[in-house]
Formats: structure tokens, C-alpha cells, sequence
């Protein structure tokens, strides 16, 4: 891995062992020279909508690819109960365990099998990790499987890679199979200003 950590370099990655050198080298800088340096507000308007949607309830929740924990910061104030942050990284999940704003930090690979049992959560959210480079659709099997029933789920996908990178089609293939929702797709910035990078944050339950 000689790519400079930086979020062009997060999106040319070529699987999973090249993600976690890439975090491994930018955990213990990433919240300065990216969260703060870019004005990463993505994680902030994921937990915002959760929020909102969410009504009583749906604990635990569980921040899937939590990162250095910016989601559970943003958590933190808006009293979403116990929280949970799983990631790939053990250096990015060090960072994020620091903040004492999780319950607990879990290592894991949602393309493969995640050390979560079955059914284990009322609410999952994300932000930045269903992407290109990072995870694909085809880890929506094992979101599901760590779901309750009935859990909300706002998940955030990077506008330009929404379609080409068949979350919508997956997304309608799971509703019309009956496992989701018809999911709610909500716009909303992932930079506060000079980036006009859009997301989509997919808002629907578990039947």
C-alpha cells in the first residue's frame, strides 16, 4: 500500500486487505485532515435523519463502519440509547472507542460473516462505508441478518455511486422479495461547503 491516505485514495481500493492498511496508516490523523479539514458533514446529517425517523425505541442501534466515530458523536446528544460502532479497522475503532461514545467497538468484515448473532439489533446507520472502494450491495444479506424485525435502517450511499454500483436495484430487489420496506431515499450534502458531493440515505425497516 503506497496510496496517500486521503478519500481518493479510500475509493480506489481493490478489497479488503487494502482498506485495512489504508486506515491503519490515516486512523490517528483522520478526524483532523479529513472530518475537520474538509468539513465532513455526512455523518451528522445520516444521524439527524435517523433521529428524526426513528420515534421510540429501536435499541440497540448499530453504527456499521463507525470509523474514528463520528456518527456516535453526533449520536451522543440526541439520546439514541445504547450505540454500538462495528468496523473493519482495529486502528479506526481504537480511535472511535477513545470518545466513549459506544457501548462497545466490534471488528468486522461485512463481506464476509461480522461476530454479531442473529436478530441483535433495533436500529443500523451509516455513513461513508456503502460506497465504491469500501462495501458493496451484496452486504445487505448480512445488514438484515443483524436486524431485528421491524428495525429502522438509514443507511447512506455516495449519490454518484447510488446506481452504478447497483444499490438501487439491490434496494428493489429486496423490497419487492418482501425482506424491506420500499425504502425512502432522503438527498442530503456530505460536505459543508465547496464540495457539492451529494448522498442519498436509504430510510426503510426490516419486515
Amino acid at each position: 500500500m503506497t496510496r496517500k491516505p486521503d478519500v481518493d485514495a479510500a475509493y480506489a481500493l481493490g478489497g479488503v486487505e487494502e482498506v485495512r492498511a489504508l486506515y491503519r496508516d490515516w486512523a490517528d490523523t483522520y478526524d483532523a485532515d479529513f472530518v475537520a479539514a474538509t468539513g465532513y458533514v455526512y455523518p451528522r446529517e445520516v444521524a439527524a435523519v435517523f433521529a428524526a425517523r426513528r420515534g421510540g425505541g429501536n435499541a440497540p442501534v448499530l453504527d456499521i463502519g463507525c470509523g474514528s466515530g463520528a456518527v456516535g458523536e453526533a449520536l451522543a446528544g440526541m439520546e439514541a440509547g445504547e450505540v454500538d460502532g462495528l468496523d473493519l479497522s482495529p486502528e479506526m475503532l481504537a480511535v472511535a472507542a477513545r470518545k466513549g461514545v459506544y457501548r462497545r467497538t466490534i471488528e468486522g468484515d461485512l463481506t464476509g460473516r461480522v461476530p454479531i448473532p442473529d436478530s441483535t439489533y433495533g436500529a443500523l446507520l451509516s455513513a461513508g462505508t456503502f460506497t465504491h472502494g469500501h462495501v458493496g450491495p451484496k452486504a445487505m444479506g448480512e445488514v438484515l441478518r443483524v436486524a431485528r424485525p421491524e428495525a429502522l435502517l438509514c443507511l447512506g450511499i455516495n449519490g454518484a455511486h447510488f446506481e452504478a454500483h447497483g444499490f438501487g436495484a439491490a434496494f428493489a430487489r429486496l423490497a419487492d422479495a418482501g425482506a424491506i420496506t420500499a425504502p425512502e431515499y432522503i438527498d442530503r450534502p456530505v460536505y459543508a461547503e465547496g464540495n457539492d458531493t451529494r448522498a442519498l440515505i436509504a430510510v426503510f425497516r426490516k419486515t
